[in-house]
Formats: C-alpha cells, structure tokens, sequence
C-alpha cells in the first residue's frame, strides 16, 4: 500500500470494495455516478488522501473520505482503514415501496383471490378518482 501520491478513481473504488469490478467502476463512472469534491470524474480521475467521492450505486448514495490511496485490492479490513464512510445509513425495507408479492410456492391467483384484489382495486379507485364534470 501507498500513502502519498495520487491513483485513478476508478481504481481506487475497485481497490476499497465499493465496486465489485474495475470494469463497473469505469463504467459507474462513465455514465455520472461518480463525483471527486462535486465534480463529474471521468475514470482517469486522480484522487488523493482528503478528497471526497460520491458514488451513486445500487439504489443509494455512497459519501466516502479518501485517507489512503492504494492501487490493489486489499482484503475488507485494510479496505476500510483506507476511507470515512460518510454515507447516510439505508432505508428500513420497510420505508421501501411494497409491491404486491405472494408467498413463495403459492402458485398462480386463484379465481378468489382475484375476485379479492379486483375488489380492492375497485374500492381505491373509487376513492381516488377525480369526480366526474356533468
């Protein structure tokens, strides 16, 4: 490992483990994913100890303090000594918007079970249509 001198961004993250690949790193990049003290990094990027990343990736944002640069990956323990994870903490799953799901192995909607979910739906949209202009 080496602490002073500069490294490509998109190695950088593949090196910590935020990315699992060099290849979605670049790519993560390429597409504006990625922002080095709030500008856009391209791949080729330099990053140095005290500069921010911000990584979109996987439904959430990643806010993390460079304090070590290192051009190889590293096992998880020597990865976190290298970064401040500054991110928010995930939201609960149960903040997340539900989708209508079955048990596993329920097989397909019965003709109740539709006939149930038709009433249901039928019940909202009464409620929340707009009424009618006669």
């Amino acid at each position: 490992m080496s602490d002073e001198g500069t490294v490509r961004v998109d190695i950088w993250l593949w090196s910590v483990r935020l990315l699992k690949t060099r290849s979605m790193a670049t790519t993560a990049c390429r597409a504006g994913h990625v922002r080095v003290n709030d500008e856009r990094a391209k791949p080729s990027t330099s990053v140095k100890p005290g500069d921010e990343i911000r990584l979109r990736h996987g439904g959430r944002e990643r806010i993390v303090i460079v304090q070590k640069v290192i051009r190889k990956r590293v096992g998880a323990p020597a990865a976190a000594e290298c970064l401040i994870d500054k991110s928010p903490p995930p939201p609960p799953p149960e903040a997340l918007i539900p989708v209508g799901r079955r048990e596993r192995g329920a097989g397909r909607p019965t003709k109740r079970d539709r006939r149930e979910l038709e009433r249901v739906l039928d019940r909202y949209r009464t409620i929340n249509d707009p009424p009618a202009d006669d």
